[in-house]
């Protein structure tokens, strides 16, 4: 077996979504401020910067007014403000307006920008670089690598050109590793090394369970007459019943509207597709005005952190720190993340530089954790914490107002004297025989759409002779479990299609179809006895989101 080659460097940081971007940029700023040589690199498993990125996306500047404070003048795209902000009650054929001035003052969009997070990102890439980061994008950071004393010693990319079965192909080759004096994780969602440093480390021991929605999205081309750059429209209600969840949609640049629809993963009736929800709630007349006479060009989905406050597990290791939705940053109500993942990367790369400039690495970053839990983003985070176990345990309509009053009362400084706790997605799932199937409607191929043409124009491509990196700890559980006991829940909530169940003269198999796969993790969440163990594949692997 051919030896790996390694790499030395400051600070490596997986992932080149905003909180890893925003690390290594502010690692060269104080550097450069301070007159040192810092060598910081970032690994991208995309293709390229912004590749596997895809959120709404509403962003809060606040964090980038820190970092860049000049953004405007740097050609940035952030160039279309909110200017109108509504959220909508949906019924089966009517919707009704709710007040904003019923929502508490954090709640609103003053100040915002709607755009492509995936044009942020490599935007700032592009600034990073500038600085002097090196970033790998198209290399996967597939194992975790460790001293002697059990610190992060840094992180090895997947092996390239490695067959189905094991084999090495005429292209093999081997890994690289890359060692840091300090590890930055910026998986995004799930990552799947997130998931062994929680283990090994025990980082998740007091906090509570992170909880998840899947948020699935498509770009439109519109009328320009329908378009209106600015508006931005949020909805709850309808199609959804049990579960909880709601649509967005937001007039973006070039007579194009980003869309999209998040379900809570917590969700109980297993004959649930969010994907059909999705194709479902497009076709409510209110949402369908906008899109008729238009063309889909993109679609992906991605699931997002839900947890809150109080499922943000410890962020700090020895060796390295968790930074942006690695951690799960993110504002539920607000609907917004990206400021605040971006912030926890600056407080750790702040951290980071005080500890290299002391000659320290590989210790324990004593003054990260801290920093966040004084920073802006515990304020904003502890606010909203009760919102989603709320919502999860009192449903849509009482748990949205018992969760507006608790908001209210925080933000009159009183608010509920505890904080709710979380149950696992994974765990509520009913029995087939509790509930009737869903009969969702054939799509028409104009508003609404199948899975494989949406996987289609996400651009989602694996090699496909590669070792299938969507594995499970026990093969014959989906069929002695899944199956009989919950109708094979991974044909629907899978927005991509890769699971279904084949009949055989042996009986059912289930088929995976890794090719598809667009990288959302749901299946990683979502799996009732948590058999199916999400792994990286080759690099540059997976969905290619031009504008998402």
């Amino acid at each position: 077996m051919a030896e790996r080659e390694s790499m030395p460097y400051d600070v490596v940081i997986v992932g080149a979504g905003p909180a890893g971007l925003a690390a290594a940029i502010r690692l060269k700023q104080l550097a450069e401020a301070a007159g040192r040589e810092l060598s910081v690199c970032i690994l991208e498993k995309g293709s390229e910067v912004g590749a596997h990125i895809l959120s709404g996306a509403v962003v809060d500047p606040r964090a980038i007014d820190e970092l860049i404070p000049d953004w405007a003048e740097r050609d940035s795209p952030l160039t279309v403000p909110v200017t109108r902000n509504e959220h909508w009650v949906l019924t089966a054929g009517k919707k009704y307006d709710f007040p904003h001035l019923l929502m508490p003052p954090f709640m609103n969009n003053k100040g915002t920008y709607t755009l492509s997070l995936g044009n942020l990102c490599r935007w700032l890439g592009g600034q990073a670089e500038a600085l002097g980061v090196e970033i790998f994008p198209g290399f996967a950071a597939a194992e975790i690598l460790f001293n002697e004393d059990g610190s992060v010693k840094g992180v090895a990319t997947g092996d390239m050109g490695v067959a189905r079965d094991g084999t090495h192909k005429p292209d093999y080759q081997p890994g690289m590793e890359l060692h840091g004096r300090y590890t930055f994780f910026a998986e995004g969602a799930r990552g799947h090394l997130t998931k062994e440093l929680k283990r090994i480390f025990e980082l998740d021991s007091e906090s509570q369970p992170q909880t998840y929605g899947i948020g699935l999205k498509e770009l439109w081309d519109i009328d320009p007459e329908k378009h209106e750059p600015g508006r931005v429209i949020h909805t709850q209600g309808w199609p959804l019943d049990d579960a909880w969840g709601g649509g967005f949609l937001y007039h973006q640049e070039n007579n194009q509207v980003a869309l999209g629809f998040v379900v809570a993963l917590n969700y109980r009736n297993p004959w649930l597709s969010p994907f059909e929800e999705f194709q479902r709630w497009k076709q409510h007349p209110a949402i369908r005005q906008f899109l008729e006479g238009g063309r889909r060009v993109s679609y992906g989905a991605r699931a997002i952190n839900e947890g809150g406050w109080q499922a943000v597990p410890k962020l700090a290791f020895p060796g390295g720190a968790l930074i942006g939705c690695a951690a799960g940053f993110v504002n539920v109500p607000r609907i917004k993340g990206s400021h605040t993942a971006m912030k926890s990367g600056m407080l750790a790369a702040e951290a980071a530089f005080a500890a290299l400039a002391a000659d320290r690495g590989g210790d324990l970053l004593d003054d990260y954790e801290p920093s966040v839990r004084s920073s802006w983003i515990a304020d904003e985070l502890r606010k909203v914490r009760n919102v989603e176990p709320l919502v999860a345990k009192w449903g849509g309509f009482a748990g949205t107002l018992l969760a507006g009053a608790d908001m209210w009362m925080r933000q009159l400084r009183i608010g509920l004297p505890f904080t709710l706790k979380h149950h696992p997605d994974n765990e509520g799932l009913w029995r087939k025989d509790l509930v009737p199937p869903i009969a969702y409607p054939k799509p028409d191929g104009v508003i609404s759409f199948d899975r494989l043409s949406s996987v289609f124009i996400s651009n989602t491509n694996h090699e496909e002779d590669q070792p299938i990196h969507l594995t499970l700890k026990d093969p014959d559980i989906p069929v002695q479990i899944n199956l009989p006991d919950y109708a094979g829940p991974e044909q629907r909530y899978c927005p991509a299609g890769v699971y279904e169940f084949v009949e055989e003269a042996a009986g059912p198999r289930l088929q995976i179809n890794a090719q598809n796969c667009v990288h959302c993790k749901t299946c990683d969440i979502k799996d009732p006895t948590q058999n199916i163990n999400w792994v990286v594949p080759e690099g540059g692997g997976g969905p290619n989101y031009p504008n998402m």
